[in-house]
């Protein structure tokens, strides 16, 4: 498998992690679209939201508690933020691990698809 989050996970990627622990991962996008744009993603390969099965609900839940620990580590807590998962070639997503956007550090205007492909 030639995955790219695969590769940031096992190490042989460098990123710029904000957070880890055994389900989950966090760190910035190398091309952020706004002020604060961090990916956060499961460990476990799963390539789209709509091949998550029930055993994998938990995990999906472990990304969400780690989307609000980012977004406090990333100070954007109280102010707010978007977050984003797309599915699927039509939905905008290009890397297909399940991964959601963090985005947020200013006014975020309307949400554009192009802006996440």
């Amino acid at each position: 498998m030639d995955c790219i989050f695969c590769r940031i996970v096992q190490g042989t990627i460098p990123s710029r992690k904000i957070y880890e622990d055994e389900h989950v991962l966090a760190f910035h996008d190398i091309q952020p679209l706004a002020p604060v744009h961090a990916l956060i993603i499961p460990k476990k390969h799963i390539p789209t939201m709509n091949d998550a099965g029930p055993e994998d609900w938990a995990l999906i839940g472990e990304v969400h508690r780690a989307a609000q620990l980012v977004a406090r580590e990333l100070g954007v807590e109280g102010t707010g933020y978007r977050l984003i998962n797309n599915c699927g070639a039509d939905g905008g997503q290009v890397v297909f691990h399940i991964h959601y956007h963090l985005l947020g550090g200013g006014k975020l205007g309307p949400l554009n698809a192009r802006e996440m492909q």
